[in-house]
């Protein structure tokens, strides 16, 4: 069995604030994750226009619903910053851009990887800037019917570029009864590529489960606290469940081994006691 990669998903559960975002990295670093990844937004693009003016409660006192997005995006200086930090405690990063701008503005720091949120897999003009860049890129496939999966991985076809599919259930939190994780094998037969899953539930077991299916990737979001204010907290992984994550993830490539049949040394000796003939 190969190897499973786990990302950890910060998205926007930082807050606008560098330092909860370094805890967050330290934390996904020190339990055993592979990667960590950040959402980048311009909020004048991805901000609907019904909801600009909305005016909300937030830590910070009431503001708009577009003043909320603006404060809480990180701009050049963090991203540098999260570069920075990336490689003094030696975990890489990669972000999901919601625009074309953003696309663009995450290219200089040359990652590995693209990643399309559930939410942009019907934008083909976007998924088509995307698959331009011929990188990499993580396609979550919540919020879609299998046709738009299949227009998606059209695009990414013509343009040669490589994709992996993300199973996901675009709820927050996910309640499990909906996970339908058998999907994973249905998209690995079906479009024959790897495979993930990004999970949204409160619970580790589902992840869990996705690996048991077939599972190469496994995203999920995480928190310091899941009380914490934000969007996104009560779908996350506290440090205690993260951790517990990745350490059963480890012990499933373990015993999951190669499938190829082996006559253990153990079980010779043991045969030499219980069989009489």
């Amino acid at each position: 069995m190969k190897d499973i990669t786990i990302i950890a998903e910060i998205g926007i559960n930082h807050n606008g604030d560098i330092k909860l975002a370094k805890k967050l990295m330290k934390l996904a670093k020190d339990s055993g994750c592979d990667f960590v990844k950040f959402q980048k937004r311009t909020p004048d693009i991805t901000t609907p226009e019904s909801k600009k003016d909305i005016i909300r409660e937030t830590p910070w006192g009431q503001m708009s619903y577009f003043q909320y997005k603006k404060k809480i995006e990180f701009e050049i200086k963090e991203y540098r910053e999260i570069d920075k930090y990336s490689k003094k405690i030696g975990i890489d990063w990669f972000a999901s851009a919601w625009d074309i701008q953003s696309l663009k503005f995450l290219k200089q720091f040359k990652k590995k990887y693209n990643k399309v949120a559930s939410a942009m897999i019907t934008n083909l003009n976007f998924l088509n800037e995307v698959a331009k860049q011929k990188k990499t890129t993580f396609i979550s496939t919540g919020m879609c019917t299998e046709k738009d999966i299949v227009n998606a991985v059209k695009i990414f076809k013509k343009n040669k570029c490589k994709y992996i599919l993300m199973h996901s259930i675009s709820t927050y939190p996910a309640n499990e009864n909906d996970l339908n994780l058998s999907y994973i094998k249905v998209l690995k037969k079906k479009f024959k590529c790897e495979v993930g899953y990004s999970g949204h539930e409160s619970t580790v077991s589902p992840s869990l489960g996705a690996c048991y299916v077939g599972a190469d990737y496994i995203e999920r979001h995480i928190t310091l606290n899941r009380a914490m204010w934000g969007t996104d907290q009560s779908a996350s992984l506290s440090p205690d469940g993260l951790r517990s994550l990745c350490a059963m993830v480890k012990k499933i490539r373990k015993i999951m081994g190669d499938g190829k049949k082996k006559y253990l040394q153990q079980e010779k000796a043991k045969s030499k006691e219980l069989r009489y003939w």
